[in-house]
């Protein structure tokens, strides 16, 4: 942190030890539900509270309520000393009518500073862009933290409501998660251009950002039993099995065959449609709709980059099938991109959905990381998709996905990211890889402990690709690797071939992680799945209790009953059998 905040951190905690010395004085033996009442009465004698002056002595009773309130608050966080600075300078004066003095307001206060910092964020991003020369990165830190301040208003909005239910608490929790990621992001970005001295005022700022965001979640994470109106999860299957967020009007769409499809919009390269490219119907599509838009993709290749913006919400992109309708690309590292600028095809807007549709990346083993398809877009789903390439194939950057019947295929951390996903009856093929590598199906990014983030593999099946076959014992395959501290992925009742190596996962570099990740495995079968000879890690686990898996099913993990079905996506909402 830069000086201004040192300085605040410093005055903020001689002020908390002030206060810590007088009560020590006066409140020795009580416990701690009665310490305000007692000290007001008691503490008069010392000067805490001067009760012959009685307006100076409700504003000393409030301002000691408030520090001991933000003590309670901040104690939990990652970074307690930043979460005393930012709602301490809310202790004596109110502004937008917030002060901490009052319990509820304490969260939107958090949050409303996380939004100004990014917002300060953004204007340094925008101004770096114009000069530096590492622009591509940079340009991905600009997106992000614009993401970010919308995630933060959403939040702000949610958190404001005199109620939350259910679902709103999972979306602000959500949000959250994913404003902490993007800012990660923006970080690994800059550092994979450079060495990040030139960016040193915008990483910090970045790294701002983060620690706010991620004091907002563990306020939240730790006060949501008082603030939720807790629903009741449904006790009986979902008709079709489709979770809530798929609408009926969805789900007769996804059963219907493609070329019965009643699309918005037709794009068919052979210019048989309204559109030649995908990009053009994208952007044509309304901004900011409820409803849902339907984008009907002709089989054919088409060669673009795709980015569904922040704005274009609720698309349904359908194709004629994975193997006749291909949407590709070939950015990567090696040749300039950044991993997450180089994705053929991008994600943001809430609610996408695809469904018979190819998204490839041809970079090869040897260009290093090169992405299919990056999705940062909440409640998303992909149905019957094939996403293929090699090195970090499929980006799963931020926010609530879920994944059914696709065919997903790469090398070195082939599915990678920082959101809370589901894959479902999907099939992972290990393909052969560049010299010295070892393949990786999973990356996953989770770096905050109360972030709701994490894969979860279920009823899936993982085995090597025709290029890998003749070759598997020179390249071995692992389940996953720790990208980051708070790595989480499970395996349930899936196939695993024998091209998994018999120790199961990989480390990352040398003990990072291994002790605070959470790795998972439950009645998987296939030559893959015997866990005698596992990593003796600290954080792995073989799963024997079906009440711990069911925390990674989709009714747990995405609360999928609470928006799948509306897609019309057919999902199993607990566990097999």
């Amino acid at each position: 942190m830069d000086f201004m905040i040192q300085n605040f951190i410093s005055k903020t905690k001689q002020m908390a030890f002030s206060v810590q010395k007088k009560m020590e004085k006066c409140v020795t033996v009580m416990s701690v539900a009665s310490v305000l009442v007692v000290a007001m009465i008691m503490c008069a004698a010392i000067g805490v509270i001067p009760l012959s002056r009685s307006g100076e002595g409700n504003v000393a009773a409030q301002e000691l309520e408030g520090a001991i309130e933000i003590e309670n608050v901040c104690r939990p966080t990652l970074y307690p000393e930043a979460c005393r600075v930012s709602l301490s300078a809310y202790l004596t004066s109110s502004t937008n009518g917030l002060t901490v003095h009052d319990k509820k307001q304490m969260l939107p206060i958090a949050v409303m500073v996380a939004k100004k910092e990014a917002n300060r964020a953004f204007v340094l991003a925008s101004a770096f862009f114009k000069q530096t020369h590492n622009r591509i990165a940079v340009g991905d830190c600009v997106e992000l933290i614009d993401i970010t301040k919308d995630q933060l208003g959403s939040s702000l909005y949610l958190l404001r409501q005199s109620e939350m239910k259910a679902e709103q608490l999972r979306e602000a929790k959500a949000l959250l998660s994913a404003a902490i990621t993007n800012m990660e992001t923006c970080h690994d970005g800059v550092l994979e251009k450079s060495d990040g001295k030139s960016e040193a005022g915008l990483l910090r700022s970045v790294e701002r950002v983060k620690i706010f965001a991620s004091n907002c979640l563990a306020i939240l994470v730790n006060s949501e039993s008082s603030r939720v109106d807790k629903l009741a999860l449904p006790s009986e299957p979902i008709e079709e099995g489709f979770p809530w967020w798929v609408s009926a009007a969805d789900r007769r769409i996804l059963r219907t065959s493609p070329k019965d499809v009643n699309a918005d919009v037709v794009v068919a390269a052979d210019g048989s449609g309204q559109f030649k490219t995908i990009t053009e119907a994208i952007n044509a599509a309304p901004d900011n709709s409820n409803k849902r838009y339907v984008v009907k993709v002709k089989n054919g290749t088409y060669e673009e980059y795709v980015v569904v913006g922040t704005k274009k919400t609720n698309i349904l992109i359908i194709g004629e099938g994975m193997n006749g309708t291909i949407v590709t690309g070939s950015k990567n590292v090696i040749d300039g991109s950044t991993t997450f600028n180089s994705a053929t095809f991008a994600v943001v807007g809430k609610g996408f959905m695809a469904q018979d549709i190819a998204f490839v990346n041809t970079a090869g083993s040897v260009k290093q990381q090169a992405v299919a398809l990056r999705v940062g877009s909440d409640q998303s789903v992909f149905y019957r998709c094939k996403i293929q390439a090699y090195q970090d194939t499929l980006y799963t950057l931020s926010l609530r996905q879920f994944y059914r019947e696709c065919l997903i295929s790469g090398t070195v951390d082939f599915i990678f990211g920082n959101s809370a996903v589901v894959f479902q009856s999907c099939t992972m093929l290990a393909r052969k890889p560049g010299p010295s590598q070892q393949n990786a199906v999973t990356a996953q990014g989770r770096t905050d402990p109360n972030q709701n983030t994490g894969i979860s593999i279920q009823n899936c099946t993982i085995t090597a690709d025709s290029d890998l076959v003749p070759v598997k014992s020179s390249f071995p395959t692992y389940l996953g690797r720790p990208w980051k501290e708070y790595s989480r992925t499970v395996y349930m009742q899936s196939y695993l071939g024998d091209v998994i190596n018999s120790a199961g996962w990989l480390a990352w570099s040398a003990d990072f992680a291994l002790s605070t990740l959470y790795y998972g495995e439950y009645m998987n079968i296939g030559p893959g799945a015997g866990t005698q000879n596992r990593v003796n890690w600290g954080g792995f686990h073989v799963i024997n209790s079906s009440q711990e898996a069911i925390n990674f099913t989709v009714g747990q993990f995405i609360q999928g009953n609470s928006w799948l079905p509306s897609t019309g996506v057919a999902y199993m909402d607990g566990l097999k059998g």
